[in-house]
């Protein structure tokens, strides 16, 4: 009906077009307003700009086409201003609408097409490497400490592999243990010499004043003492701190604490940090106070534990200045290994 109406009023916007080239310009110029006065009262732009415009604006058309006949009405080309005005912000929006749905499209596109050869191969390269240091941590858990040193005396860059691996675990967490432990060491005297039993990259050796001695199974550090830590070849009595960073791992892991012992000056330090879940018996761990036990049996005095951190739990304990007359067999309990979940 309207598209009717809009062909009949053909005839009568033509007649409009002589005067209001006359009146208008000099009505619109007084109230400042640029206008196209030949593209508002074309009727085939008037056409179109009533088919492309929200249906506020088409009103504002409609009442532009009533008063066409009007020949000598100035409302004609303010309404048709009007209309322009509507035109334009239609064209805008449906630019801002063209250009969002091409957004769209790419984004549908880049989902749809497959990744690139370098970054297909970076991922390919990390899930190598984390199926690799899961491998590798199993052994070290399911293992003594004389079948690791071996295992990787064959092949000394699955160091680097498992090392690579533990660092990437370790920046998931909201805090690390080591730092802890470096916190405890520089708010004690830096005289006191430090052992420090799977010491990994020597983060602690590097970020302390005191002499400390760095065990791990691997040395790609001069700094670094590569040993099975049952049998790390310091004297006895010469320590003063023995640290333990998440380290207690292999079968036989009470020699390991047994060797910090024979090394640890009477009244010297014992410093254990460990996966929380290894010491939680509600998720199979063993019972933190049987450990507590087991270790104080060896001839240590429990001074503090932390299990504030979700993570890890630490242990203080201080060697006992006179070693106990009865020694008995110490019933260690078994420490389940820390295996981590594929990602």
């Amino acid at each position: 009906m309207l598209k009717t109406r809009v062909q009949r009023h053909d005839e009568g916007f033509n007649r409009c077009l002589g005067l209001l080239s006359a009146s208008c310009p000099a009505l619109l110029k007084e109230k400042g307003v640029l206008f196209d006065l030949n593209w508002a009262l074309s009727i085939n732009n008037t056409r179109r700009a009533f088919h492309q415009t929200p249906q506020a604006h088409q009103e504002r058309l409609k009442n532009a086409l009533a008063v066409a006949d009007d020949d000598d009405s100035p409302r004609v080309a303010e309404l048709a201003m009007e209309g322009q005005r509507g035109s334009r912000n239609s064209k805008s929006a449906k630019r801002s609408r063209a250009q969002s749905n091409e957004r769209n499209r790419d984004a549908k596109k880049s989902k749809s097409e497959p990744p690139s050869s370098s970054s297909f191969l970076e991922k390919m390269k990390a899930r190598l490497s984390g199926g690799h240091f899961r491998m590798i941590n199993e052994k070290l858990y399911t293992c003594t400490g004389e079948e690791a040193l071996n295992y990787f005396k064959e092949d000394p860059s699955l160091f680097n592999v498992y090392h690579a691996g533990y660092q990437a675990q370790m920046s998931q967490w909201p805090e690390q243990p080591v730092h802890k432990i470096i916190e405890w060491l520089q708010g004690h005297s830096p005289s006191l010499t430090v052992a420090d039993f799977g010491c990994g990259d020597a983060r602690v050796a590097k970020s302390v004043k005191n002499k400390v001695f760095s065990f791990d199974l691997v040395s790609n550090d001069p700094d670094v003492i590569a040993c099975d830590m049952s049998n790390t070849g310091l004297d006895s009595s010469s320590v003063d701190v023995a640290i333990f960073c998440l380290s207690l791992m292999g079968l036989n892991y009470p020699n390991f604490l047994k060797e910090a012992h024979r090394v640890l000056k009477p009244s010297g330090w014992l410093l254990i940090a460990e996966v929380k879940s290894r010491l939680d018996p509600k998720t199979g761990g063993a019972d933190p106070t049987k450990f507590i036990k087991s270790v104080c049996e060896l001839g240590f005095t429990p001074v503090s534990k932390d299990f504030t951190n979700k993570m890890f739990v630490l242990f203080y304990f201080k060697k006992q200045e006179k070693p106990s007359s009865k020694r008995k067999e110490i019933q260690w309990p078994e420490l389940k290994p820390c295996i981590y979940k594929r990602r």
